[in-house]
């Protein structure tokens, strides 16, 4: 692979979306930095399987509810290839299901650690390497956000869908802030996608309860999602950025 070839940080990357856009990544040419909090298994597989199909990535292990975790992990980025042209943050967690009133500060401050501060410190340390007020040479961002921001989850997780609708509001924000620096940020906001994010939320039969809900009658697949972050990140959205793209199957 080309020495100048584009490089990408994915959070999350070893499995469901984060998974299906590092190997897409890996696919269309770009070196990609597989991020993993605790399945190193699993993010190894995935760097293998982009390298055996040409590309060239890595594994970096990293917490990103830790400012340490996530410092260590751009400086391995910053070692490897000395440059930064795109991140994901895919990086999040959802809970069981509960009521607001039932729910803790120690459950509100995991969820809003990982899915809000971990992705403001990753997207800070993001613009500091690709924005041209920094000597960068520009890049992209996209966050993921979820259709649970504007629907909001009552009775499951509310909790989840406020942290995803501050990600709304910090792309919108962020985008504007650089947008004369080179960097474009936008985000996607899945649906009912078929990952195993819903058992780890105590829900493992909530696509097929939820299919029906769907305009389109299924669910969608990480491979879909993936399409759309990729294009984000491409130079074909070279005039987008602030916007949150729905793939939700119309819901």
């Amino acid at each position: 692979m080309s020495g100048d070839a584009k490089t990408l940080l994915v959070t999350g990357g070893s499995r469901g979306i984060g998974r299906a856009v590092a190997l897409l990544a890996g696919e269309r040419g770009w070196r990609v930095a597989v991020n993993y909090a605790q399945d190193e298994a699993a993010a190894a597989q995935t760097v293998a399987t982009i390298e055996a199909a040409g590309g060239e990535a890595f594994s970096v292990r990293a917490d990103v509810a830790r400012e340490a975790d996530i410092l260590a992990m751009f400086a391995a980025v910053d070692a490897r290839w000395a440059r930064l042209d795109g991140l994901v943050n895919n990086a999040g967690v959802v809970d069981v299901p509960a009521r607001v009133d039932e729910m803790s500060v120690e459950r509100l401050s995991r969820m809003f650690a990982i899915n809000i501060t971990g992705s403001f410190l990753c997207a800070r340390e993001a613009v500091k390497r690709m924005s041209t007020r920094h000597g960068g040479k520009g890049g992209a961002i996209v966050n993921l956000s979820s259709a649970a921001a504007s629907l909001g989850s009552p009775g499951q997780y509310v909790d989840y869908a406020a942290s995803k609708g501050a990600i709304d509001t910090m792309t919108v924000g962020l985008a504007r802030e650089v947008a004369a620096e080179g960097v474009r940020v936008n985000a996607v906001r899945p649906g009912i996608i078929d990952t195993d994010i819903h058992a780890s939320g105590g829900l493992p039969d909530r696509v097929a309860q939820m299919r029906d809900m769907v305009p389109m009658k299924r669910e969608g697949t990480a491979l879909e999602v993936a399409h759309a972050i990729l294009y984000l990140l491409s130079d074909e959205a070279s005039y987008s950025t602030g916007a949150v793209l729905d793939v939700t199957g119309g819901r």
